[in-house]
């Protein structure tokens, strides 16, 4: 059964960092590239970061600089450290292996940036 198990989300004041990880099993996450994506209310889900199965990364203009995904291959694990949060980043953030165009997406975990 394929699994993405989003954790390290929550409250966290204008300019304060998270750090978001989520474990996918391990035939899905060594196959694929993975990406987080976020959903804000009444927003379509858009694009945040991506990471390649070669660690190439790729990110959302909005958050370059800010934002770094990684990926542990030994724990088949993705993460996303988040810097220098701003209040318009509130949304659920979602993690996904293979695309936006994939059924491989994780629950969600809401992080909430308070101003």
């Amino acid at each position: 059964q394929v699994q993405l198990v989003e954790s390290g989300g929550g409250l966290v004041q204008a300019g304060g960092s998270l750090r978001l990880s989520c474990a996918v099993s391990r035939d899905i996450f060594r196959r694929n590239a993975m990406a987080w994506y976020r959903q804000a209310p009444g927003k379509q889900r858009d694009l945040v970061a991506s990471i390649t199965t070669g660690c190439n990364t790729g990110y959302a203009d909005s958050v370059k600089g800010r934002f770094t995904i990684s990926r542990d291959n030994a724990k088949n694990t993705v993460h996303l450290q988040m810097n220098s949060l701003k209040p318009e980043e509130t949304a659920v953030y979602y993690c996904n292996a293979g695309g936006l165009y994939s059924s491989y997406w994780g629950q969600g975990t809401q992080v909430t940036v308070s101003s």
